[in-house]
C-alpha cells in the first residue's frame, strides 16, 4: 500500500520549487493533491503532472485562504494534510539596520500570516475527519542565528516554530498533529539566485554545514511525506529538524 492512500493533501506554494517536488512525490504515493500557488499558471502546471486540483491563492489574504480549502473539500470530500509550504524570502530583507517596514511587513503577511490563516481555515476540516497532518515550515535559521541576517525572515520562522508547538498540543485529543518542518539551505533556484554568482557567499555558508552541501529538494520532501504519513502517528508538537548537521555543529569538517 502507498504510503498516503486515501489521503488528501493541500500543498500550499506547490507551483515549484519544494512544492512542486511535494506534490509529485505525495501524488505517487497515492494522495490526492490540491496544488496551490500565487501563480495559478504554475499551480495548473503541476496540478496536470500530477493529476490533482489547481488553486491559486494568496496566503496572505483570509477569503483566498478560505476559497482554497473549501474548492479541495469540494473536490475531493475531505482534507487530511495541509503542508503549509509557502514563503518568501526577498532582497530587501537583511539586516535590521537596512530592512524598512515595508519590507519587513510583506515577509510577514505571507510568512507568518499565511501559516496563522491556513491552520486558522484548514485544521476544521481535519477536524472533521477526526484527525489529519498539519506541516508548517519553518526553518533551521528559527533555532540558530545568522551575521548574514534576513531579519524579517527570521522572525517569521521563529514565529512559526512557537505557533506550531502551541497548535500541536491544542488540537493532539482531536487526533489532529501538528509538526514544524525546519529546513537547512536547499539547492533551490531562490536560493541560488539570493547567491548569485557571489562564490565567496556560498562558501562562508557551506563552512557551516558538517555535510559540506546543500540539500537536494527531494531530501526535505522525503521529511515531509513522514510527516504526512501515519508512519509518523506518534511525533507531533515537534521541531522536525532536516539540515546536514548545521544545529549540532561547533568545528566543522575540513
Amino acid at each position: 500500500m502507498k504510503r498516503l492512500e486515501g489521503k488528501v493533501c493541500v500543498i500550499t506554494g506547490a507551483g515549484g520549487g519544494m512544492g512542486a517536488d511535494a506534490a509529485v512525490l505525495f501524488a505517487e504515493e497515492g494522495a490526492q493533491v490540491a496544488v496551490a500557488d500565487v501563480d495559478r499558471a504554475a499551480a495548473e502546471k503541476v496540478a496536470s503532472e500530477v493529476g490533482g486540483l489547481a488553486v491559486q491563492v494568496d496566503v496572505s489574504d483570509e477569503e483566498s485562504v478560505q476559497r482554497m480549502y473549501l474548492a479541495a473539500a469540494e473536490r475531493f470530500g475531505g482534507i487530511d494534510v495541509l503542508y503549509n509550504n509557502a514563503g518568501i524570502s526577498p532582497a530587501d530583507d537583511a539586516s535590521i539596520l537596512d530592512t524598512d517596514l515595508a519590507a519587513w511587513e510583506r515577509v510577514q503577511a505571507v510568512n507568518t500570516r499565511g501559516v496563522y490563516l491556513c491552520c486558522k481555515h484548514g485544521i476544521p476540516y481535519l477536524l472533521r475527519r477526526e484527525g489529519g497532518s498539519v506541516i508548517n515550515v519553518a526553518s533551521f535559521v528559527a533555532l540558530v542565528g545568522a551575521a548574514t541576517s534576513q531579519i524579517s525572515y527570521t522572525a517569521s520562522k521563529g514565529a512559526v516554530l512557537a505557533m506550531t508547538r502551541e497548535l500541536g498540543v491544542q488540537f493532539a485529543r482531536q487526533g489532529v498533529r501538528v509538526n514544524a518542518l525546519c529546513p537547512g539551505p536547499v539547492e533551490t533556484p531562490l536560493l541560488l539566485s539570493i547567491w548569485g554568482d557571489d562564490r565567496a557567499a556560498a562558501e562562508r555558508r557551506l563552512v557551516h554545514i558538517p555535510m559540506g552541501r546543500l540539500a537536494k529538494p527531494r531530501e526535505i520532501v522525503n521529511a515531509a511525506l513522514f510527516l504526512a504519513s501515519d508512519e509518523s502517528s506518534y511525533v507531533n508538537a515537534a521541531t522536525f529538524v532536516v539540515d546536514g548537521g548545521i544545529t549540532g555543529a561547533y568545528v566543522t569538517p575540513e
